[in-house]
């Protein structure tokens, strides 16, 4: 089916504050990700948005920053310094197309964007990278640190009942796994789940993984190499578990409420409306945004955008109304 669609229509086009800002990145900066290149991406990746310290984390005493080793995973526990508990706890998975990343690089942006102005305590997962830990090491290193600070939540100072998990990319998508295993295996209640741009199906056959492959700062070809990655053996075949990619999911009953967020102009625009569109036919609730003219990652892109600023607003909106409910 999506072969069939490939070059089927016109691409959306961008905002132009967000068309000025990927024109400017120039065609180099969207060399498609391969199995042969993977080495040197990461190593630009990792130039482009270097691993903070904790000491800079905590920039002069406004925030309280400590790396927690738990038995399985690295967690790096963050808050604004003075804050007394239990504070809600936003669960964080970082992006990196499941190959790339870390728990202490998004920290800044969390920290300004929710930690700050709603009085959130989080933690942020290092969870194994593929292709050398492949499905299911990504979502179990997710499911064990959630489990983890749910029990030693005293310790932690953080309430138990207000646990949100989200992420951004591959942090998103595999938000939404951890949701599904979390359920499944009848792990700590979850207040919501915030799901920015998920990366959330491996069969890429929606219309707009065609329509804006290579237009959009992302690409078939990327895409197929991050996938095959993380699945391994398990990348496109009939029984591959929702866990490892979740819109296989056929039972989205009984999961947290959701804050679905992608592009009109990203690849993953199609299976993030169509995963919100299952959460409401399942009976689960779920606020979806389409941002009109963003590409993938424009708010990392174009951070002045007024598109940025707006989209900024309503996740931070959700998130207070979320916890004021909870």
């Amino acid at each position: 089916m999506g072969m069939s669609r490939r070059g089927g229509g016109p691409p959306t086009p961008f905002d132009p504050e967000v068309r000025a800002v990927v024109e400017a990145r120039g065609a180099g900066r969207r060399e498609p990700m391969t199995a042969a290149n993977l080495a040197e991406r990461r190593a630009r990746d990792a130039a482009s948005r270097p691993r903070p310290t904790a000491e800079e984390l905590r920039d002069g005493g406004r925030f309280e920053v400590a790396e927690l080793r738990t038995p399985g995973v690295t967690l790096v526990s963050a808050r604004q310094a003075g804050l007394g508990g239990p504070l809600p706890l936003l669960y964080y998975l970082h992006g990196g197309a499941m190959v790339m990343g870390n728990a202490w690089s998004v920290l800044p942006t969390v920290l300004r964007e929710w930690a700050e102005p709603l009085g959130l305590a989080v933690l942020s997962v290092e969870y194994r990278l593929a292709p050398e830990a492949s499905y299911p090491a990504a979502v179990e290193d997710a499911y064990a640190g959630l489990v983890w600070a749910a029990g030693h939540a005293a310790e932690l100072g953080v309430d138990p009942g207000r646990f949100v998990i989200g992420g951004k990319s591959a942090g998103g998508g595999l938000a939404a796994a951890l949701a599904l295993l979390n359920r499944d295996r009848g792990g700590p209640p979850v207040l919501g789940q915030m799901l920015l741009s998920p990366m959330l199906d491996d069969r890429m056959d929606t219309y707009s993984a065609h329509q804006m492959s290579g237009v959009d700062v992302w690409d078939l070809t990327s895409h197929t190499t991050a996938w095959q990655a993380h699945l391994g053996a398990l990348y496109g075949a009939p029984d591959t578990p929702p866990y490892a990619a979740p819109a296989r999911a056929t039972d989205l009953t009984g999961l947290p409420p959701a804050y679905v967020e992608v592009g009109s102009a990203e690849m993953f625009r199609d299976e993030g409306v169509a995963y919100a569109n299952g959460l409401w036919r399942a009976g689960s609730q779920a606020e979806l945004h389409v941002w009109p003219g963003a590409c993938h990652g424009f708010d990392g892109l174009a951070r002045h955008a007024a598109l940025t600023r707006t989209a900024r607003a309503a996740r931070t909106d959700w998130l207070r109304r979320l916890l004021a409910a909870g």
